[in-house]
């Protein structure tokens, strides 16, 4: 019973957290910006208890700084954070295409080539839940073909740092996906390491120069030098 209440509170938490990730990320709330507890409390429908650990929890990831007496204030987040948060996916996703392409079954690439070819038709047809879902279930499908669970984790964390409906915006590049993803599952079809590894960095970096574009459209840097 303990544990499910654990198990609750930090699910809690990390809903705290996720939604004020997004309120960071999207512009709605600026560098220098204090956080209150109670409207983050309202919006996301819990008690003060998990929203002070999913601020805790976002201050150890650099999105905002505990003042003392005074509470939580946004840090600055800038392109380059964006660059940097995709670099770290990019080394580690590089790395698992690179395991998979050892370690994949042929059950496990006809399952990739059934997915490439769902996304397709999700692209055809406009469809940007199903170009999203068939994204992630792309790169989930990769990672764990690697059979490297340690090494997912950590990617998944990283992965975490930002919300979700920005992946949307990544996997939903429709143009490249029709390109990049084909050219992954050639790379493990052949075994070649050295090819998913540099496909798949190439394809998570570019991904990092979208999503800049993205954010300054949304005027996230309006009032801040890029870098």
């Amino acid at each position: 019973m303990a544990r499910d209440r654990d198990s609750k509170r930090q699910q809690l938490s990390e809903e705290v957290a996720s939604y004020v990730r997004e309120l960071i990320i999207s512009g709605e709330v600026r560098p220098g910006d204090f956080l209150r507890m109670e409207p983050i409390a309202e919006a996301v429908g819990v008690s003060n208890t998990p929203v002070r650990e999913g601020l805790l929890s976002l201050s150890s990831e650099g999105f905002i700084e505990l003042v003392p007496r005074r509470g939580f204030v946004v840090t600055p987040f800038t392109p380059q954070d964006v660059r940097d948060l995709f670099w770290v996916q990019a080394q580690l996703g590089g790395e698992l295409a690179a395991r998979a392409a050892k370690k994949i079954t042929t059950e496990q690439l006809d399952g990739l080539e059934t997915i490439v070819k769902q996304q397709e038709e999700a692209i055809e047809a406009g469809d940007e839940d199903g170009m999203v879902e068939y994204g992630h279930a792309f790169h989930r499908q990769i990672n764990l073909a690697a059979d490297s669970h340690r090494l997912a984790l950590l990617l998944r964390s990283v992965v975490k740092h930002l919300p979700n409906r920005f992946y949307i915006s990544i996997e939903g590049r429709a143009s490249a996906t029709r390109e990049e993803h084909p050219l992954i599952l050639e790379a493990l079809r052949r075994r070649s390491t050295r090819m998913a590894r540099s496909l798949m960095e190439q394809h998570i970096l570019e991904s990092a120069d979208h999503l800049i574009e993205t954010l300054e459209a949304r005027g996230l840097w309006q009032d801040q030098p890029t870098d």
